[in-house]
């Protein structure tokens, strides 16, 4: 099976539709699969449901989806950046469900090791925990969360062989290897792609079984916040 394809067009060709599912990871801007978002927003599917820690900034990552109003509902834990998803969600454009960062994160480890439910401490007598079942355990009480699955994962990755296993840099495996496990189908855009064999066994991050389509990306690794100070 060649999981190698041109380009993030022929990466997403027949994987979108309206009122999709969608896992995109990243970190602020770090990590994210800026040109599979990209190739996403071509597409015109519209409707999507976004999981995403964030949503980018307004004219980068998911924000572009956001300007396009392709997204009707976010999943994320931090909104803060991006004035675009700030306007559409106190208008009532935008649909969104908040959560705590650790919970997002094991509801997508969940979602992608087949588990439907776990049992947290985090948000209790919160309004996170509004409207959810609470159970206590050992004295302590816990509210039930759900694992989250995706019509799609679009992940980005460093390196990658041709049998889809990969190797994530630095602070860029992030929200990347749970959302690689957690999609239907997972697309992942990378910056090198090496012949089977040629990675460290003992250094890949995601197996390949996981991955179903790669492209080789070109990255503008933009700056979200700099910071400068007089000498």
């Amino acid at each position: 099976m060649n999981k190698i394809y041109p380009d993030a067009a022929a990466a997403l060709s027949g994987l979108t539709f309206d009122g999709m599912t969608v896992m995109a990871g990243g970190f602020g801007l770090c990590g994210i699969p800026e040109n599979l978002i990209a190739a996403l927003r071509d597409s015109g599917a519209k409707n999507m449901t976004a999981i995403s820690n964030n949503a980018g900034v307004d004219d980068f990552g998911l924000g572009l989806l956001l300007q396009t109003r392709q997204i009707s509902k976010m999943i994320s834990s931090y909104v803060g950046e991006n004035a675009t998803f700030e306007r559409q969600y106190l208008n009532g454009e935008l649909e969104l469900e908040f959560n705590p960062q650790g919970t997002m994160a094991e509801r997508i480890r969940a979602g992608g090791a087949g588990i439907p439910g776990f049992y947290t401490k985090t948000g209790v007598g919160t309004l996170i925990g509004e409207g959810k079942e609470h159970k206590d355990f050992n004295g302590e009480t816990y509210i039930l969360e759900t694992g989250l699955v995706a019509d799609l994962s679009l992940v980005k990755a460093w390196k990658a062989d041709t049998e889809g296993n990969l190797i994530y840099r630095k602070t860029a495996r992030n929200f990347n290897p749970m959302m690689a496990t957690a999609g239907k189908v997972t697309v992942v855009e990378v910056e090198e792609v090496v012949e089977a064999g040629e990675l460290d066994s003992n250094a890949i991050h995601t197996p390949g079984i996981y991955v179903d389509r790669i492209i080789v990306g070109s990255h503008e690794k933009r700056i979200e916040k700099r910071t400068t100070r007089a000498a």
